[in-house]
């Protein structure tokens, strides 16, 4: 692919809202990706230390590796379950002395910021992949989360 082709697509992708775009034409492909304005990065971020956890009750060898039982998709209340894509910290704001990025009864759009989970230094925004109005908010700012985890209920 054409070097000036690569340059064109680089300064559409900054004056544009996208934060990735590919292209492919025959067997070459460009993929630019990058962090969208407004997002959180690393270095901004500053959470206070959280408190020691309280002492839990003893737990079977596979909750206690995956730091304690999931609550069952039954206790939720019904509508649209977001999930989360990544083990990390879940934080619901985007700074201790700011306020929750979403709360209960809030409407939401699709794509719209729900909360951020720290991963390996990165802080990765959670994304409504619906819009509705957020009915439950499954998790606390600072806890540790897993993989698939229910993390908000959008009704």
């Amino acid at each position: 692919m054409d070097l000036r082709k690569i340059k064109k697509l680089i300064d559409l992708l900054e004056e544009s809202n996208l934060a990735e775009i590919e292209i492919k034409e025959g067997e070459e492909s460009v993929r630019l990706a990058r962090t969208p304005k407004g997002t959180i990065a690393a270095p901004v971020m500053q959470h206070a230390p959280v408190a020691a956890a309280p002492v839990m009750p003893m737990q079977g060898p596979t909750e206690a590796a995956s730091g304690g039982a999931h609550k069952p998709t039954a206790d939720l209340p019904p509508g649209h379950v977001v999930r989360a894509p990544m083990v990390g910290t879940f934080y619901a704001s985007p700074a201790p002395d700011k306020p929750a990025f979403v709360t209960v009864g809030q409407a939401v759009k699709q794509g719209e910021t729900l909360g951020i989970i720290e991963a390996m230094k990165m802080f990765n925004p959670i994304e409504a992949d619906v819009a509705g109005t957020v009915v439950k908010v499954l998790v606390e700012s600072g806890q540790p989360i897993e993989f698939d985890q229910p993390l908000f209920v959008i009704g």
